[in-house]
């Protein structure tokens, strides 16, 4: 099972923002703990590449880079660590840069010329952002008549009580956010409460395949 399919088996991915490189390892625990092996890790701080390192040590989380911007980026985000990047738009020389390191790249698209662009550097998982600005689930119903292989990743927006939609939609093979990592918690350190909140996620997921 590759990456891309393995965050697709967990239905949703945690787009974090971490600016402690100490809350790292208990942000990985809790992450495991509740029930969600996978984050992304946001390239908006500067202990960001640190954090990729010190989650993916860990050894059961998948941790991935977003917000990559540039090639120097790429490169740095996989010395990291990183087994997937995540950016929000799309960059040309940037994604292939990263297929030329081997590593799964996500670009994030809103219009049907992105997809088109993205399928001809072969492409078919891609980032739906910004999700619900751009026009959510209409949108992503819109896209999908003329590219049907294709699968997005919506994020931004998006939280525990809209992801049904998305989650239901068979263009969508998983959902980003930051509902399970909070700001506030992860700027108190309260993992209590991302754990709890990582566990309802599940929970709730569950509920929709059963």
């Amino acid at each position: 099972m590759n990456t891309i399919e393995q965050l697709a088996t967990f239905r949703v991915v945690p787009v974090v923002v971490l600016e402690e490189l100490a809350f790292a390892a208990p942000l990985a625990d809790a992450l495991l703990t509740g029930g969600l092996g996978c984050a992304e890790v946001t390239l908006r701080t500067p202990a960001s590449l640190e954090v990729i390192t010190a989650m993916a040590e860990h050894g059961d989380v998948i941790v991935g880079a977003g917000t990559v911007l540039t090639v120097d980026q790429v490169e740095q985000a996989i010395d990291a660590g990183a087994k997937f990047l995540v950016s929000p738009g799309f960059d040309q020389e940037v994604i292939e840069y990263a297929l030329s390191r081997g590593v799964p790249f996500v670009p994030g698209v809103a219009t049907a010329s992105e997809v088109l662009a993205a399928r001809r550097l072969g492409l078919q998982h891609l980032k739906f952002f910004p999700a619900i600005p751009a026009g959510g689930v209409p949108l992503i119903n819109a896209l999908h008549g003329p590219f049907p292989t294709v699968r997005f990743m919506p994020t931004g927006g998006i939280t525990l009580s809209t992801i049904d939609a998305f989650l239901s939609h068979p263009a969508v093979f998983a959902v980003g956010g930051s509902w399970m990592v909070p700001q506030e918690c992860l700027a108190a350190g309260d993992f209590d409460r991302v754990r709890q909140l990582t566990r309802d996620t599940i929970a709730h997921i569950e509920t929709l395949v059963s």
